[in-house]
Parts: C-alpha cells; structure tokens; sequence
C-alpha cells in the first residue's frame, strides 16, 4: 500500500519561510478549511491565540484539492521549533529547474543558474557549484533559515 505523505520542516518564522518555498517552487499557501474565507477566520473560530498563529504554515502544489489533501506533489509543513537550526540536514529538496535528461546538459546549466539569481533575490544564499562529471551537475544553496537545498 501507498500512503499519503507530507515533508515537515523545522523553523524559527513559519510564515516567512512557507513564503519563500511557495516562490521557490510555484507552490501555493494552503487554502483555509472549508466553511472558512481565510486562515485568520479559522483560527479565531477555533480560539487559537493570536500570537500561536505563526506556530504552523503550510505551502501546498497548486493542483492541491482542499479537503482531500491529495496531489502528486508533497504538502510543505513549515513547524516553528525553540532551537536554531545546529548542522547539516539529513534530507533535502532538490529544485529540478534545468529540465529533464531530454534537454541537452548545457541548457539545463543555464536555466539551473538563471534559477539561482532569481532564489537568491528571495532570500536564498548560493554555497558552491558541484561537477561530478557524469552525475551532473547542481548548486548547493540554503533558503532564508540556512535549510540546504539544490538547484540542477
């Protein structure tokens, strides 16, 4: 059996860094429940303290269905934690802007470096370029909170 699954990310400013993931990957803000117009509406019905309404964000694929949770893509959950972030992840997303294998390797480069100029202008820090021959090629980054990520 297959199972439905979600990438929780630890975080000091949920809010701010489900804003930078929903640009980085096209991704969306998860809409409210149903029954809600906003998230702010469904949060004071449920009489969740204002200051507890950035414990938690979540960015979502755009072909998201709301109430169903389902989508090719995983669902983002952005979890505000105490402690700063201390080392090296253990998993990280790998952001495919080049294309795939059909697009011959040198353009998938250029696109892969466009994609890079464009993350860096939203908080995103460039780290080094790797060239592992036949492996490819990508660049290592770290979004907003220093969560590495790459870019081929």
């Amino acid at each position: 059996m297959v199972y439905d699954f979600q990438i929780v990310i630890d975080c000091a400013d949920p809010g701010r860094l489900a804003e930078f993931w929903i640009q980085a990957l096209g991704y969306i803000e998860e809409p409210p429940p149903p029954g809600f117009d906003s998230w702010e509406a469904a949060l004071t019905a449920w009489k969740i303290p204002e200051s507890d309404w950035n414990t938690m964000a979540a960015a979502v694929p755009p072909d998201f269905k709301s109430g169903e949770g389902r989508s090719p893509r995983p669902r983002l959950l952005f979890a505000k934690v105490p402690e700063a972030k201390s080392g090296k992840n253990r998993l990280h997303l790998d952001i495919r802007a080049g294309g795939d294998r059909s697009t011959p390797p040198d353009e998938r480069w250029e696109k892969a470096k466009a994609r890079v100029v464009e993350l860096e202008k939203l908080g995103a820090t460039k780290v080094r370029e790797m060239d592992e021959g036949a492996q490819g090629r990508w660049i290592v980054m770290q979004d907003p909170e220093g969560n590495e990520f790459c870019v081929t």
